[in-house]
């Protein structure tokens, strides 16, 4: 792949980015798919073990998750740098000026404005991921200057802004819109799913849930089973207030939809969703009570594996996809 874009842009074997996760992405996971030739990413949360909901996230945590990221791997690593507005926006300035301090070679910025950020970034010889969520927002990027623009179809896990585009039409109208390199997300688990994002006009590939259920994922072990045991039909995607999200179907997402159903208010909902949050279930294991944010690819997930087993299993199949498409190529004409 060393003619692909996004490995010359990274300075990574393959073209293969973990998405950062909530309560989840920590150094062990970010080190090991970076060690593997990915691209890890550091989450807002990382280091989630030593996290507790009432401690306040602070840009020296996080400045002690890239260290120990150091300690790991050389390869190169990125943080996520979650725009944010309000308070949010307070913690995301102390992220960028560790970033800086500490030279993180890459940042992935998602949830605001690409003015907000590109430019200090840039500034500071960091090269700037920005995730969008239409063709319309990918020129914006691009504009502001950023090196890549990351898409995530509808069938993507985490939060996804309000639109439906799926994978399948949002990757070409991303890559028709910009000039710069398209990274890809939302069903991709396995080499098939890598194959068809490279022929949709992506240069790399934005993978989360598949990560998720790793041993190195912070994810605790009963998420991890039950995403597992989940079949093909065992997301949900569940409007909130600022964007949708998909969840693993549970207890937690069937009373969520019963309340959206019976129009339960805006302070009961934000109530439910903040006594059966990401927390609870990521690092208590409360897996069927609280909520459980992951992607359709769920349904293709069969067992935990380390991220370097994943990593390598995506491309040692590749190759053999990839002959299998060019002979149903061949068999159309």
């Amino acid at each position: 792949m060393s003619q692909n874009r996004i490995c010359q842009l990274l300075g990574i074997r393959y073209p293969i980015i973990q998405a950062p996760m909530n309560w989840v992405s920590g150094a062990d996971l970010v080190a090991a798919v970076s060690e593997a030739g990915g691209l890890g990413t550091l989450g807002p949360n990382s280091g989630a073990k030593d996290i507790t909901p009432d401690v306040e996230l602070t840009g020296e945590r996080m400045r002690g998750q890239i260290k120990k990221v150091r300690s790991l791997t050389q390869k190169p690593f990125a943080v996520n740098i979650v725009v944010g507005f309000g308070e949010d926006l307070k913690y995301s300035k102390k992220i960028v000026e560790v970033v800086i301090e500490e030279a993180v070679p890459v940042a992935v910025v998602s949830v605001g404005g690409p003015d907000t950020y590109t430019g200090v970034l840039k500034d500071a010889g960091i090269k700037v991921l920005h995730a969008i969520s239409t063709a319309r927002h990918g020129k914006k990027a691009e504009e502001a200057g950023v090196d890549a623009v990351i898409c995530e179809g509808f069938e993507a896990g985490g939060h996804k802004g309000f639109t439906e585009l799926t994978t399948l039409i949002l990757t070409p109208l991303v890559a028709d819109a910009v000039s710069v390199p398209v990274v890809t997300g939302g069903g991709i688990g396995d080499a098939r799913g890598v194959l068809a994002a490279l022929a949709l006009g992506a240069d790399g590939i934005y993978m989360g849930t598949r990560f998720m259920v790793t041993r190195e994922s912070e994810s605790h072990s009963r998420v991890k089973e039950a995403i597992v045991k989940g079949q093909d039909v065992c997301t949900v995607s569940l409007p909130k207030e600022f964007m949708l999200a998909r969840d693993l179907v549970n207890d937690f997402t069937k009373e969520y939809m019963k309340m959206k159903k019976t129009e339960a208010s805006p302070e009961a909902l934000k109530k439910y969703l903040n006594e059966h949050s990401q927390y609870q279930a990521q690092q208590l294991g409360q897996a069927d009570e609280a909520e459980i944010c992951c992607g359709q690819v769920a349904g293709l997930i069969t067992e935990v594996k380390s991220a370097g087993e994943v990593m390598n299993d995506v491309v040692k199949n590749l190759g053999s996809r990839f002959e299998e498409l060019k002979q149903k190529v061949a068999e159309f004409f």
